[in-house]
């Protein structure tokens, strides 16, 4: 999985991350074929729509061309921010951005562009460069009318006003996901953990039939990925 913020480059982050959700939904459709129980069926039609959900709220990619020229249109030295702080109020996730004089520049020089899962900082011409800021996947969605930035002395405050007043314990889902990983009893660097945890936890709990069927998809998902005939992780 991807670390934020730790100098990966959000685009190829944001790509790795679709395609785990693409090689899961493939597993569970897979999955789907082989089983005859009720139970067992429901709780991976469940787990299907969520990952459909979440691959249809992923942000599109910029075409080429635009990223070219949105780079030309900047002058100087583009930086990565990777510091901030962030706290919440019941409406609002608030992320601080500390930039020594941001304050002295012209207001449209600081631009956020917001959408229901994401937001982009950027900020131009301070002191000889430029800098981006870019975050995805947020835990949940945000209202784009009724988000907005302010800038204060050597800081730039983001506020992503909530669509539900409740209590975000994170972020972003990567994060959310690395927190359950650090939480889980085994360790593994297997992008699928989400969902290998999900069917562990449905054998653990399950019957003998159910069992039988989770042990047979598992062999058949394993020889098809032998073979080649499947592009997924398990």
């Amino acid at each position: 999985a991807c670390v934020e913020k730790e100098g990966v480059t959000h685009a190829r982050c944001d790509l790795s991350f679709a395609n785990q959700l693409l090689k899961d939904l493939e597993e569970v459709k897979e999955l789907l074929v082989k089983v005859t129980r009720k139970r067992l069926r429901d709780v991976l039609l469940t787990e299907k729509h969520k990952l459909e959900l979440e691959i249809k709220n992923q942000p599109l990619p910029k075409p080429k061309d635009a990223v070219e020229e949105e780079k030309s249109s900047l002058g100087g030295y583009t930086v990565k921010i990777n510091n901030y702080g962030w706290d919440q109020s019941d409406k609002f996730i608030k992320i601080y951005i500390s930039l020594n004089g941001v304050q002295k520049l012209p207001a449209e020089n600081v631009q956020v562009n917001f959408t229901e899962r994401s937001f982009d900082l950027l900020v131009k011409n301070l002191n000889g460069k430029n800098y981006t800021m870019t975050f995805n996947n947020l835990l949940k969605p945000i209202s784009v009318e009724g988000s907005s930035r302010k800038i204060k002395t050597d800081t730039v405050l983001v506020m992503c006003r909530k669509k539900r007043e409740e209590k975000w314990e994170c972020l972003t889902q990567v994060e959310k996901e690395s927190k359950e990983k650090e939480k889980a009893a085994y360790d593994t660097s297997d992008p699928s953990e989400g969902l290998m945890n999900l069917l562990k936890k449905m054998y653990a709990e399950g019957d003998d039939e159910m069992k039988r069927t989770i042990n047979k998809a598992w062999v058949e998902s394993r020889e098809k990925q032998s073979k080649g005939d499947i592009p997924m992780d398990i």
